[in-house]
């Protein structure tokens, strides 16, 4: 969470944003001086700074429970989610990770039994899935607005990865071509899980088996920079899932179109507060994000904070994940997952998918199943 980390930065506005956290509390650098200017440019006393998570951990335990953290948030690389989680469910502390979970789902499954013999909550930073017009679209289809679903598009183009940036010195770009500290998957784990789980929660079902291809293109990379899959649902519907880090020019053009027998529904993570409805008998529709609109769920105006026309994004999809957890920790909700933060069970959907899209890709079967299981 040094200078240098651009998901530190956004984690820290967002759980500021609607004034139901401060941060008391870090290990933000292995690097000493990094460390120190990242507390001092926070306004965080040298005493709560830490050089490494294990002190962090001894240290605020010991604390008295009015002045010690709650909530521990992992912005590390993807060798560190499991681990760290592990530790500070043990010490009784909260946890907000970001994603993959881990780096594998054999370790996953030893996070989850730590969990389930911890009194803590635990969520996963699947920003996307904070967008208040994701919940919208996820109403419209368990409400049978679009009918039965048959249809699920989701592509995720970035082009940041196109050329041979880590061997730029981008540190980014390093440790994410490292499989000991990515785990076993690039492009498919980065954000295609991204992906992944946006289906999974528009469409309100579950990917039973995926025909998958990865690609590396660029050389010397370690890791797939580029996938493309078909797939299956619990339900009956099939699908498409690309997602790429080579797309030159892309930003971050993140979107999903279902469609039903009646109808489909569109969202565009750069124009996220419209949300395109087409139906078979009416003139398409564009529902537009904002507070008090009537015609929007529950759900989706809760997590609006600005009337129509007030552009809300990223840092406020993310807000909304802290929001539910602030709620969760203050109402002392039973359970490991607090309502509205994709937990335990999101992270172990995305561990199998990594591995059935892999090993779909090694093998000559045409579909490979998506299992999930104890």
């Amino acid at each position: 969470g040094g200078e240098g980390s651009f998901i530190a930065q956004a984690h820290h506005q967002a759980a500021g944003l609607d004034g139901r956290f401060e941060l008391v509390c870090g290990a933000f650098s292995r690097d000493a001086n990094n460390n120190a200017r990242t507390a001092n440019r926070l306004g965080l006393a040298q005493s709560r700074c830490y050089s490494s998570w294990q002190l962090m951990l001894d240290a605020e335990r010991a604390l008295p429970a009015e002045q010690r953290m709650e909530l521990l948030v992992i912005v590390t690389p993807n060798h560190l989610h499991a681990p760290v989680a592990s530790e500070a469910l043990a010490a009784g502390f909260h946890v907000f990770s970001e994603k993959p979970a881990a780096l594998s789902l054999a370790e996953l499954r030893g996070l989850e039994t730590r969990l389930n013999s911890s009194v803590g909550l635990y969520g996963l930073a699947h920003t996307y899935l904070g967008y208040p017009m994701v919940w919208q679209a996820r109403d419209m289809v368990r409400s049978g607005v679009i009918g039965a679903v048959r249809k699920v598009l989701v592509e995720y183009p970035q082009g940041w990865l196109s050329q041979d940036v880590a061997g730029q010195g981008n540190k980014q770009a390093e440790w994410r071509g490292q499989p000991e500290l990515s785990g076993v998957g690039g492009c498919i784990a980065d954000i295609g899980t991204h992906a992944f789980s946006l289906a999974e929660f528009v469409a309100d079902q579950t990917v039973t088996h995926l025909c998958a291809s990865l690609g590396v293109h660029v050389d010397g990379r370690q890791l797939d920079d580029d996938c493309a899959m078909l797939f299956k649902m619990a339900q009956g519907a099939t699908g498409v899932l690309t997602a790429s880090q080579v797309c030159a020019g892309e930003e971050n053009p993140l979107s999903i179109r279902v469609y039903g027998d009646k109808g489909g529904l569109e969202w565009r993570q750069e124009q996220p507060a419209s949300l395109i409805h087409r139906s078979l008998d009416q003139p398409m529709r564009v529902l537009r994000a904002g507070i008090g609109q009537p015609w929007l769920c529950e759900a989706a105006t809760q997590r609006m904070r600005l009337p129509a026309g007030h552009p809300e994004g990223y840092l406020e999809a993310m807000a909304n994940l802290y929001g539910d957890y602030a709620k969760a920790i203050r109402g002392k909700v039973e359970g490991h997952t607090a309502p509205g933060v994709p937990g335990i069970e999101v992270g172990l959907r995305g561990m199998a998918f990594i591995e059935a899209a892999i090993a779909s890709h090694t093998s000559d079967a045409k579909w490979t199943p998506l299992e999930c299981n104890p």
